[in-house]
């Protein structure tokens, strides 16, 4: 596993920086922020502690559907299937097909770094 990189950019910002790398005038670099976040307070949403929890349970029980990950965490499949699908949007984990079309969570990193730039974005 590896380390993903997040940003924090405005809406206008993201979609910006989105195009000119589409028209190619803005190429990615391998140390910048691979998924963004509008907010801090979207990216601690989304990694919250208990979230982060989540994320763990995941990564060392190795669960065999969202059912059997409710049952591990104590949490509502409803709550759980879209906190989930919110952190698979984000690339932080995948939600893999498994026996009987079951969907199968599984963490794609170990670590996330979060990288704030005080002033304008680039």
């Amino acid at each position: 596993m590896s380390t993903l990189r997040v940003g924090i950019a405005t809406y206008e910002q993201i979609k910006a920086r989105t195009m000119a790398i589409a028209r190619g005038q803005v190429k990615r670099t391998q140390d910048e922020p691979r998924v963004w976040f509008t907010s801090i307070e979207s990216f601690a949403k989304v990694l919250s502690r208990s979230n982060q929890d989540l994320l763990r349970l995941i990564r060392d029980r190795n669960p065999h559907s969202l059912d059997e990950l409710a049952e591990m965490s104590h949490r509502k499949k409803s709550n759980l299937s879209r906190t989930l699908r919110t952190m698979e949007s984000y690339g932080i984990i995948e939600l893999q097909q498994g026996e009987r079309r079951r969907l199968v969570p599984r963490v794609l990193y170990d670590q996330i770094r979060l990288d704030v730039t005080l002033g304008e974005a680039t």
